[in-house]
């Protein structure tokens, strides 16, 4: 019985020590993306990734940082993919909301232009 006690506290305290990593890691790029040092966001955006793959909930998280930084490297064909992804994969989250914001002002900048869908007219043989 000791034995399954001493393993249950082993766990929780990887587990709880893996959110505070992944925390830090996020916290870290939101202070490097305040300095501009997109570069050093990058990093910890990827360090913070590998940490929250079982948690799915961070991605689109993650995903918004990543585009705001590409745009910051003038990377706007990247960026306006980022935001696509959250929302085709995320469309019910405030970071889909605030993608589809980010990609409307890169339409107004001239960054970005909206597929306009094509129009098919009927041929008479």
């Amino acid at each position: 019985m000791r034995t399954l006690v001493i393993l249950f506290l082993a766990t929780l305290s990887v587990g709880c020590s893996s959110r505070n990593a992944l925390d830090r890691h996020l916290d870290a790029a939101y202070q490097h993306y305040q300095l501009g040092d997109c570069d050093r966001v990058m990093l910890e955006l990827s360090q913070a990734e590998r940490r929250s793959r079982p948690r799915d909930n961070l991605q689109p998280e993650i995903s918004l940082l990543r585009g705001q930084c590409l745009e910051r490297l003038g990377l706007f064909v990247d960026a306006v993919e980022t935001y696509r992804f959250i929302q085709t994969r995320y469309p019910a989250t405030e970071y889909a909301f605030r993608g589809r914001a980010r990609l409307e002002t890169l339409r107004q900048l001239g960054h970005y232009q909206p597929e306009e869908r094509a129009v098919t007219h009927a041929v008479k043989p």
